[in-house]
């Protein structure tokens, strides 16, 4: 940029910017020295040219001079004119003022002359308008009466007030001497009365929800992510959801929304959120006003007087709720207290508030289960037509349960299973955990505590605008030299100045009624929670707080109840009649209640499960919502109540009845008998006819309906689960009894306690077909194929050591091994259903420990659930084992006959020997006895021991015998044929491995045919076929035709050493 950028030049003369942007700006210096300039012009050589180049620089700079002066000569002029003006206007100015002056010095002087007068005719005006004012106030006051008739027919109750208060203040300052004004005196006397019971009826509508700004619970129910409610969704017992919405807000800052100053927060029953941002709906561009949606950018439609205020004259309250963010019904009801303090009737409607309190909130629990009854008889009447007549008031709980099915089908025995198992439980499979009738109480109880807690914030709300208001009243009465007491009981002075009516008489007296409620559906005495709710309320209302007592103990609510069985005396009985219901009422017993009988059955005292969650979510609920200085009552009262009932009655009934079905089910003839007639191949799946004992089925259909209670009440899942290991712990000893019985004194049972057997056993590679306890490996895993071979001949040796194998040590009788094995896969059975039940209750209490705050102070289980799995699970282990053993010993047994025959027939026998006819049957029969009740894995293991000890035992009684002829040996290879064929026909058993061993049997014999030196190159050729002592056997027994030379025996020792 240069110096000369900015000139004003025209478009046609930019040449001359570009000659000055050639020129040297040292001309334009401040300190311009021309000396150089001269010096340089005196010593060029072209003196002229030089003097010729400053003469066209000089030219140009007069050009843009020229330029400068004609574009700014117009505006100077123009300046130059207005300013002449400007001098001009102030000139005549001048001049007007000072004719003004003497014009109004002029008006004072006559003005002076004639003053008297206008004072007279001002006196005289204001006179007159004083009385055509007054006049038309006599003509207004006249029509007031109508006027509050027209507005309250319009439910413009704060307008009718208004004008009211502002009629009698006329009549009582400027007014009082009328006395034409007698009649509109009495009339507005009459009309405060009246204002007063519509303001009354209309908050009384409000307060349950029946208003025509109420919030609708249809709407609550049908937009339940969209509006924020108090009313939490109720967590299903077997279901664990995130929370919702109308949840959340919950856990907010609720328990003070009401402000005095208009502002509200949105953690109330309302239509809507207000305070900005919700995390579920943060990109929602519409919020919800009283059921509409209205667009967040519109603070109009926000701040819209109501249509209940539209005709009031403005002050300070209806400026305050037209800033109030608060929904329309939380206004309203703001709006129908401040018309009761206006009116002066606040304690009056405090007294009826409280009178109309119990019975309105009975009728509105009747109410609910009548419309719930009639929609069930509806819906019944839809479903079907053809159901029967006499079904009465439980046919809707008909049909498949929800999360508890018992099986229905049939064994082909013909054995019901549901009959079985509802014979042994002390529960309908409709009151089972989950049941039909434990969803339909839960629903029912749900709805109602539902109602209950939207009818008690609007207690809150006007609980808390009343308080206010008392505490305004206690300000003004009150000497500001006075002390005042920090320890101010919210239920003595603010109560009178209500007329008795408080937030904690309000929570007192829905908390009694629910507490009745659920007394009826528990079926205790109605008449012992009147009477305690009616010493609840007396008490509460003239409670004098205890300043000794920091904790508040006393302070809370206490509920009390007793039972129908205390009142009647019925020998005999005892916990029968609890657990029928407790339906029996004595004549003193009062007939009044809510008709809970029409949707529910009679046996109550097990709904205790499905009300325990409703009333826990439900007194939280109430809790959050209570305001700081009520919160000592906030969990005690109808949560104690219950928790109590669930101590001390519902979990001793249930642990009678159930100890008394878990006996019936393991003392039952039939609890250990495998039932007959049952199928002809083993299924896996109970619902397809597993052959489970009847006792442990019955057992596992008990804990697992003990463990779906602990599921419905977590706070008592320790002491239900402790109940659980009692019933298995008798049920073990039990099971451990019948496995006792049939093995006592027998030489299989005695085999497996020692240490060198279970050890062997365990190094088996059959082991890996026994169920592994806690996950482990059956097989060691640092057990190399060698050693399990080892183990095996080894233990072989070790059963063949025992002979002779006596009768009466075996095991003879086939009902006790059938026993054995049906006992094991039952025990099998209820172990993995244990084991589930386990990891199901351990992650339920979890989830329930971390999301609520009710946890038991009662210490944990000793043991767990998995333990007692492992214990059953061993013991159907054990079992196995038995079997095993048992048919090897029965193998031994059978082939130590081959001692004592002597093989050298004349003649080629047709048939095997008879031990191994017997024998071959034996299994054959014993196979398919077993095969319905025991797997195919565990048929292996039972069976798949015999191959390796007959053909142990075969080639060892080589030893016992003295000669052997070529029919002998064929006869012992008829014996290993068969025995081949017999255990080849069990399909678990490996036929080849089984073919292998027996094949080695019979290449062992078929030895003794070869000539010696034949032998001796089958023995250079299979060193490793058999032991040295095996070929030493063969040497050592006498066959005739065959010759063995002296030294036969270094011959063949060298061989092998080799």
């Amino acid at each position: 940029m240069g110096i000369f950028d900015e000139l004003p030049l025209p478009a046609d003369k930019d040449y001359l910017r570009e000659d000055l942007s050639r020129i040297d700006e040292s001309w334009v210096a401040a300190r311009f020295d021309s000396l150089p300039h001269v010096v340089h012009i005196l010593t060029s050589k072209d003196r002229d040219a030089a003097a010729q180049f400053l003469k066209e620089q000089s030219d140009i700079i007069e050009d843009v001079v020229d330029e400068v002066v004609h574009s700014y000569h117009s505006g100077f002029n123009r300046a130059i004119q207005n300013y002449s003006q400007i001098l001009k206007l102030f000139s005549e100015s001048t001049e007007s003022i000072s004719v003004l002056k003497v014009d109004l010095s002029e008006a004072k002087k006559r003005l002076s002359a004639r003053n008297k007068q206008l004072h007279q005719l001002w006196y005289r005006s204001v006179t007159l308008r004083h009385i055509i004012s007054l006049l038309d106030q006599i003509e207004d006051i006249a029509k007031v009466p109508a006027r509050i008739e027209k507005l309250i027919t319009e439910k413009q109750f704060y307008a009718a007030i208004q004008l009211h208060v502002q009629s009698i203040l006329m009549l009582e300052r400027g007014l009082q001497n009328v006395g034409a004004l007698q009649d509109v005196r009495s009339d507005l006397t009459k009309l405060r009365g009246v204002l007063f019971f519509k303001v009354l009826e209309d908050l009384h509508a409000h307060l349950y929800n029946k208003g025509e700004y109420s919030v609708a619970g249809s709407t609550l129910l049908e937009n339940d992510d969209e509006v924020p409610t108090t009313t939490a969704v109720a967590l299903a017992a077997h279901n664990s959801q995130p929370l919702s919405r109308r949840t959340r807000l919950l856990k907010g800052d609720s328990q003070n929304s009401l402000q005095i100053d208009g502002s509200y927060r949105p953690g109330s029953v309302d239509g809507g959120s207000f305070d900005g941002h919700d995390e579920a709906d943060s990109n929602e561009e519409t919020t919800r006003i009283n059921g509409s949606d209205v667009p967040k950018d519109s603070n109009n439609a926000l701040h819209q007087m109501p249509t209940w205020l539209l005709n009031s004259t403005p002050d300070e309250f209806l400026e305050t709720i037209r800033k109030s963010d608060a929904p329309l019904h939380v206004k309203y009801l703001q709006t129908m207290v401040e018309c009761l303090c206006m009116l002066g009737k606040v304690a009056a409607a405090g007294a009826i508030i409280c009178q109309r309190l119990r019975p309105t909130i009975h009728e509105i629990i009747t109410s609910k289960i009548k419309a719930h009854a009639e929609l069930l008889n509806s819906t019944r009447s839809s479903i079907g037509q053809g159901s029967q007549a006499g079904t009465g008031n439980l046919h809707f709980i008909k049909g498949q349960l929800e999360s508890y099915q018992l099986p229905k089908q049939k064994r082909k025995n013909g054995i019901s299973i549901s009959g079985t198992l509802l014979a042994v439980s002390p529960v309908s499979p409709l009151m089972a955990p989950g049941g039909k009738a434990q969803v339909a109480a839960k629903e029912l109880l749900d709805s109602i505590l539902d109602a209950v807690v939207r009818i008690f914030e609007n207690h809150v709300i006007v609980g808390e605008l009343l308080e206010a208001k008392a505490s305004q009243h206690a300000e003004m009465n009150t000497p500001k030299s006075l002390p005042v007491d920090i320890n101010w009981n919210p239920d003595s002075e603010a109560s009178q100045v209500t007329g008795g009516y408080s937030i904690g008489f309000s929570l007192t007296v829905l908390q009694s009624e629910c507490q009745q409620l659920i007394c009826e559906i528990l079926r205790a005495t109605p008449e012992a929670a009147s009477a305690d709710a009616a010493v609840q309320t007396a008490r509460l209302a003239s409670k004098v707080p205890s300043k000794n007592k920091k904790d508040g103990s006393e302070d809370g609510l206490t509920f009390a109840f007793r039972f129908t069985d205390a009142i009647i005396s019925i020998p005999n009985q005892g916990v029968d009649l609890v657990r029928q219901g407790w339906n029996r009422k004595g004549p003193n017993v009062l007939q009044e209640g809510y008709g809970s009988a029409a949707v529910l059955p009679e046996e109550g005292i097990y709904l205790a499960a499905s009300i325990y969650r409703p009333v826990i979510q439900f007194t939280d609920k109430l809790a959050s919502m209570l305001p700081t200085k009520y919160s000592q009552l906030g969990n005690d009262g109808l949560q104690a109540f219950v928790e109590n009932f669930v101590k001390d009655h519902f979990l001793p009934t249930m642990f009678v009845d159930y100890r008394k079905g878990v006996q019936q089910a393991i003392s039952s003839p039939a609890a250990f008998r495998p039932r007959a007639h049952v199928a002809t191949t083993y299924t896996p799946s109970i619902e397809k006819g597993r052959p489970v004992l009847q006792g442990l089925l019955a057992i596992d259909h008990l804990t697992k309906e003990v463990l779906g209670w602990a599921q419905a009440m977590p706070k008592f899942a320790n002491d239900l689960v402790k109940y659980v290991q009692t019933f298995l712990e008798r049920t073990y000893e039990r099971c451990r009894t019948a496995y006792m019985e049939a093995v006592l004194e027998k030489q299989s049972y005695m085999l497996i306690g020692r240490h060198d057997i279970e050890k062997l056993m365990r190094l088996e590679p059959s082991s890996v077909y026994l169920p592994n306890p806690l996950g482990q490996s059956n097989v060691e895993s640092n057990s190399s194929d060698a050693e399990t071979i080892e183990a095996e001949l080894e233990l072989s040796e070790l059963l063949l050591n025992l002979r002779p194998i006596k009768q009466e040590n075996l095991i003879h009788d086939d009902n006790k091994l059938i026993l054995l094995a049906s006992l094991s896969d039952s025990l099998e059975y209820v172990a993995d259903s244990i084991e589930r039940l386990g990891q199901t209750t351990q992650r339920t209490s979890n989830h329930v420990g971390g999301k609520y705050h009710h946890s038991r102070s009662d210490s944990a289980p000793t043991r767990s659930l998995a333990s007692f799995a492992q214990d059953y699970r061993k013991l159907a282990i054990d079992c196995l084992k038995v079997l095993r053993i048992e048919m090897q010993l029965e193998t031994i047994f059978h082939m130590q006959e081959m001692a004592n025959t002597e093989y050298l027939d004349d003649q080629d026998a047709e048939e095997p020997d008879d031990f191994i006819i017997s024998l071959t049957a034996q299994i054959t029969r014993r196979d398919e006895e077993m095969a319905p009740f025991i797997s195919n894995a565990k048929r292996n293991y039972i069976f798949g021991g015999i191959c390796g000890v007959a053909a142990n035992a075969s080639i060892k009684a080589l030893v016992d015998m003295n000669s052997i002829n070529l029919f002998g040996v064929q006869q012992i290879c008829r014996n290993a044929i068969a025995l081949e064929q017999a255990l080849a026909a069990i399909p678990s058993i490996d036929s080849e491995a089984v073919q292998q061993r027996l094949d080695r049997v019979r290449t062992y014999y078929e030895l003794l045919n070869m000539p010696f030196e034949a032998l001796v190159a089958f023995i250079t050729e299979h060193i490793h076929l058999f032991t040295p002592a095996e070929y030493a056997n063969l040497l050592n027994i006498q066959v005739p035709g065959r010759e063995i030379p002296p030294d036969a025996q270094d011959r063949v020792s060298d061989i092998l050493s080799m």
